[in-house]
């Protein structure tokens, strides 16, 4: 039976680019970002103001000089304007230009005036103080947002203040998610006692969603006949096929055979892990890769956050997440030779550790349980007794 670590690996072997676009900036907003953004001019652009006050030339006060006469007062925009003598001053906003002829700005705090005359009080003046000066924080061509991140709120900032009006991204993926099953009625129909309403499908399309991925849906009943036209259509139309249910030998379980008649070739099937061992992974001789999750909405889940979507952060070029670990917050005993993915909350003590408290629930179908947890403890496959206070690997689903 194949790993979990064999599973990751041959998962993210299969993984590559699938073509970038360019956007306008106010929509790349959670996309990934292709290219490196750079700055058009050097950043800030002028020896910018920082504090409201008075300019003066530093050279006033080794001078002994503390009264100036305001000349003029100018605000963030303004044409700079200079002084004439060392006695002399600038009233100036934060955001205006520096004026060549000053070089040091007092604060209004430090100041008093009267008679347009400002005098400075008790007060160290240190030379240059309260300034940005030109090309401090980018120069002109410098890279100021790197390639292999996600659009940010700080990186449209970034773009707009470079004039970058359009963004290259990596274009989003041509995704379906697969239904099947007769049991398998819309959220909409109130189900006899032996079926259940669809949950899987639009549970993925959400974390999708929150990746910024379109996914559209398709429900496949149990018809043989059906189940190959539109396994097909699928293959031919899509990027990825992530399906849920229908992959187990049973005798309805036509998918399968569907998928070995259209020449998708099986990767691996079955993961030595708890929930989700049934998962199947498989490729299209026209590159389309297949995701087969188990039914049980559980598993459906962690299978997602564990293997689909690092592999799609590959695919979009994005820098690996780094791992997190928490440390268990009280014993934990699992006896069969299986990875087990535990359900666990979350907390931060006061000295910052991160700590992972088991929540107890009723297997991989228990999917109500998941509103109440925030991540899944990877705990590993060779043992059955985990200890409080060790740590593990968690993969994270909710904010912590």
């Amino acid at each position: 039976m194949t790993t979990v670590e064999q599973a990751e690996k041959l998962i993210l072997a299969e993984a590559r680019d699938f073509g970038t676009e360019n956007i306008p900036f106010e929509q790349a907003l959670g996309r990934a970002l292709a290219e490196d953004i750079k700055a058009d001019r050097d950043l800030p652009p002028f020896n910018r103001v920082t504090m409201d006050g008075i300019a003066i030339s530093y050279k006033a006060i080794e001078s002994h000089i503390t009264a100036f006469k305001i000349k003029a007062t100018q605000a963030a925009g303004d044409e700079p304007v200079d002084i004439e003598s060392l006695d002399e001053c600038i009233e100036i906003m934060t955001g205006a230009a520096l004026p060549n002829t000053v070089d040091t700005i007092i604060p209004y705090e430090h100041i008093e005036i009267k008679n347009s005359v400002a005098t400075i009080l008790n007060a160290a003046v240190k030379k240059s103080q309260n300034l940005h000066f030109k090309g401090a924080d980018k120069q002109k061509g410098q890279i100021v947002a790197t390639a292999g991140q996600v659009v940010s709120p700080a990186i449209i900032s970034v773009a707009a203040s470079v004039g970058k009006a359009e963004l290259l991204v990596r274009k989003m993926l041509r995704i379906v998610v697969v239904s099947s099953g007769d049991e398998l009625v819309d959220i909409d129909v109130q189900p006899l006692p032996i079926q259940i309403r669809k949950s899987n499908s639009y549970t993925i399309r959400a974390v999708l969603s929150q990746n910024q991925q379109h996914a559209d849906l398709l429900h496949i009943p149990d018809d043989p006949e059906i189940t190959g036209e539109k396994i097909g259509y699928c293959l031919q139309n899509y990027d990825v096929v992530l399906m849920t249910g229908g992959i187990s030998m049973g005798k309805f379980d036509y998918i399968p055979r569907a998928l070995e008649e259209m020449q998708v070739k099986t990767i691996f099937h079955k993961v030595s892990q708890r929930p989700g061992k049934p998962f199947w992974f498989g490729k299209h001789e026209n590159g389309v890769l297949v995701f087969a999750f188990p039914g049980n909405p559980v598993a459906t889940f962690m299978c997602l956050h564990r293997y689909f979507l690092p592999w799609l952060r590959v695919t979009q070029g994005l820098k690996a997440k780094s791992s997190v670990y928490a440390v268990l917050d009280e014993d934990f005993t699992f006896k069969p030779e299986l990875q087990y993915f535990l359900q666990v909350t979350l907390r931060f003590s006061e000295e910052g550790k991160l700590f992972a408290t088991p929540v107890e629930g009723n297997g991989s179908g228990d999917f109500a349980n998941l509103a109440d947890t925030d991540a899944f403890m990877e705990l590993p496959l060779q043992r059955s007794e985990f200890k409080k206070s060790e740590a593990f690997r968690v993969w994270p689903f909710n904010n912590i």
